[in-house]
């Protein structure tokens, strides 16, 4: 997926309509759903594709994936108010000329309904749609874990993006939460909740080695969750991700992080210049995200490539399958 183009108009004139109207910008949970919803639903999900296209000649795969129990719960309502920043720093400034951007939510396989919801990656307002169907669940096991690792899993063998596949650029996945991830994806869950039956169950060290093949994946613990400040909760990630766990003091920043981090991954910037770019459009979020992003800034590599995988010179097909 990745056709059309975003529109804050678009985005605008809903917003309008919902509060006119009295609408939640999450109609689907709001209103009482208390299953998935078949469009984010990963059973059976074959793979989830960011191609090129004659709208997005340079596609960049953006996946972010945020904990939807206890108090991670606010976290999509944040960043659907704030998607228009998102976008503006990302294509306005030129951090990435085609971003397709894929939203997703995390629960805890051992407990939840909907331990894991999948949208699409797309480059114009269907991305808003996706976060509007997304369930809040709430949830969790109250054991300080959450099923990142069936998300990772489904990131690792379960999508397609053309940015890696033609170019050797790493996709950027971005997971946003308080707790820990299960020591191993268990066979059971993936066949429950993937449809896909593989022969045993893999070490979360083994499944972060694998995504990180396609994907620059960072780990956001933002200030305020139940577990934020446990040291338990910052080694846990640092050991599987390093330099990548960020820590967010507000909340709020979430979207400015996230797009100075793609800044940063892409050589477009460095962290003043982005700062300056957020202090240009208004935003107030330079300090939170100085402090998540100094370490980062001082020890990246300047781009997240890996080598090119086979079939990268082949010719360039567009596709835009909806799956």
């Amino acid at each position: 997926m990745g056709s059309g183009h975003w529109s804050t108009d678009v985005y605008s004139a809903r917003r309008s309509y919902r509060a006119a109207n009295g609408v939640s910008a999450f109609a689907y949970s709001d209103g009482g759903a208390t299953t998935v919803h078949s469009d984010l639903d990963p059973n059976g999900v074959a793979l989830r594709e960011s191609r090129d296209s004659d709208d997005h000649p340079e596609s960049l795969a953006i996946a972010v994936l945020f904990d939807v129990t206890g108090s991670m719960g606010g976290v999509p309502r944040v960043l659907q108010t704030k998607l228009p920043d998102l976008l503006g720093l990302l294509l306005r400034k030129g951090y990435a000329a085609d971003p397709h951007i894929l939203f997703g939510a995390v629960g805890d396989a051992t407990c939840d309904r909907a331990p894991l919801q999948i949208g699409q990656f797309e480059a114009d307002n269907r991305m808003d749609d996706d976060l509007a169907k997304i369930l809040l669940e709430g949830g969790g096991g109250g054991q300080m874990r959450e099923s990142y690792e069936l998300a990772m899993y489904f990131m690792a063998r379960h999508t397609a993006i053309d940015c890696f596949e033609k170019r050797g650029r790493r996709g950027y996945l971005f997971m946003i939460g308080d707790e820990l991830a299960y020591p191993k994806i268990k066979r059971r869950e993936i066949a429950k909740f993937i449809g896909t039956d593989v022969p045993a169950d893999i070490p979360i060290a083994d499944l972060v080695r694998e995504l990180q093949r396609m994907w620059d994946v960072y780990f956001i613990i933002p200030e305020g969750g139940y577990h934020s400040g446990d040291p338990k909760l910052r080694g846990f990630w640092r050991d599987l991700l390093g330099q990548n766990v960020l820590y967010l003091d507000d909340l709020d920043a979430v979207c400015e992080t996230i797009a100075l981090t793609v800044g940063l991954g892409e050589d477009a910037i460095d962290l003043a210049e982005g700062l300056d770019h957020l202090a240009e459009s208004g935003s107030t979020a330079g300090d939170s995200v100085s402090r998540a992003l100094a370490r980062l800034d001082g020890g990246r590599a300047p781009a997240a490539t890996s080598p090119a995988p086979p079939g990268l010179d082949r010719p360039t097909t567009a596709r835009t399958t909806r799956l």
